[in-house]
């Protein structure tokens, strides 16, 4: 019984061998690079189509706050209902990343390693459009459909005043709460966002699991709340003032400083102290050395 010098498994065959090389999941490098593409495609959309795609995603973000305050005003009191209800908060995530909407906390990560990778004035400019125009689009749809949910005869008293109560928890972060929260909300879809690719099969769930994790934590996040938080102002409980300078700018804040510096920045220095290290792929490994069979 001959035993393996290059620490393999033994009596593998040529098929087996392959089976083994296809089922390794895929190095960082690679779903830095898979996610760096799909920014540099981003980048390069017009701004009429970024424009109505942000806006559906703001739109459509509003299935958030619309299945949470159904679940709430439907299941009886108590923080283990609340448990229940939380997972209304992921339908906006699930309909907009599965529809390849515009969102802006995903850009954070997305659209900011063609930067990274390549640290241009021309970058830093696409980059500042996309988000100005993803931003507005989303923000204007979340404003938009919270403004129907409350003036148009849809929903029963009992879902009016589940909408309101969220939007009364969200606000009672104070200021740095909200940066500190929106923080951890940027780096948790960054992550989200970087799982994907690794595993598209299982897309639906990694979604689900992280956006969940973010509703239990009550994690600030800008274009949902922006739905929440505005559905209190039409309902005239609170100033405009307050939705930009108490939620939206600690909150925005927080998510580009959670998705882009902390989280895309990492995984960028990631890659780049490995670039000096090319991978050897297995064809290489396995060729003979020439001069080794001379002798």
């Amino acid at each position: 019984m001959t035993t393996p010098t290059d620490g393999k498994t033994p009596d593998l065959s040529a098929k087996e061998q392959h089976e083994v090389e296809k089922n390794q999941p895929p190095r960082a490098a690679v779903l830095h690079e898979i996610i760096r593409k799909q920014g540099d495609q981003e980048l390069e959309r017009s701004i009429a189509a970024l424009w109505w795609s942000a806006l559906a995603a703001g739109l459509t973000m509003g299935l958030s706050l619309m299945g949470m305050g159904l679940l709430n005003s439907r299941l009886p009191e108590g923080d283990e209902f609340k448990v229940i209800a939380s997972f209304g908060y992921c339908a906006g995530f699930l309909a907009v990343i599965l529809a390849r909407q515009q969102l802006f906390t995903e850009n954070t990560l997305t659209a900011v390693l063609p930067v990274m990778t390549k640290p241009t004035l021309g970058n830093f400019g696409r980059l500042i459009r996309l988000w100005t125009v993803v931003l507005f689009g989303n923000l204007c749809g979340t404003i938009l459909v919270a403004y129907v949910m409350l003036e148009l005869p849809i929903f029963d008293s009992k879902t009016d005043a589940a909408f309101l109560e969220i939007g009364r928890k969200v606000m009672e972060n104070h200021t740095s709460q909200m940066f500190a929260k929106g923080i951890v909300s940027g780096w948790m879809i960054a992550t989200m966002v970087w799982m994907i690719p690794s595993m598209e099969s299982a897309k639906m769930w990694i979604i689900i699991l992280i956006t969940y994790l973010m509703a239990l934590g009550d994690f600030t996040h800008i274009v949902v709340g922006s739905a929440e938080v505005s559905y209190l102002v039409f309902a005239g409980e609170l100033p405009w003032s307050d939705f930009w300078a108490v939620f939206a700018g600690p909150t925005l804040a927080g998510n580009i400083i959670g998705g882009s510096f902390i989280f895309a920045l990492i995984s960028h220095a990631q890659i780049r102290s490995e670039s000096g290290k090319p991978k050897e792929s297995a064809d290489q490994a396995e060729k003979p050395d020439p001069q080794r069979i001379r002798k």
